[in-house]
């Protein structure tokens, strides 16, 4: 599964965890990507929308 928001494109990104004695390796943040279905040019079509987007109602559900 692409983790990548069809209508922002969040993706993931990276950074480092950090110990307890401050050493740091890299890691992954991935974007909370949900598969929905949604209208696009009138159109239903499934996609993976990112919850921000399906919050501020940057899409509409079918």
């Amino acid at each position: 599964m692409s983790r990548v928001c069809s209508i922002c494109g969040k993706g993931q990104t990276s950074g480092n965890n950090v110990s307890h004695s401050n050493r740091k390796t890299r890691r992954t943040f991935k974007a909370n990507v949900q598969k929905v279905s949604y209208v696009q040019d009138g159109k239903p079509v499934n996609g993976y929308v990112c919850t921000r987007c399906l919050k501020s109602d940057k899409v509409e559900r079918v």
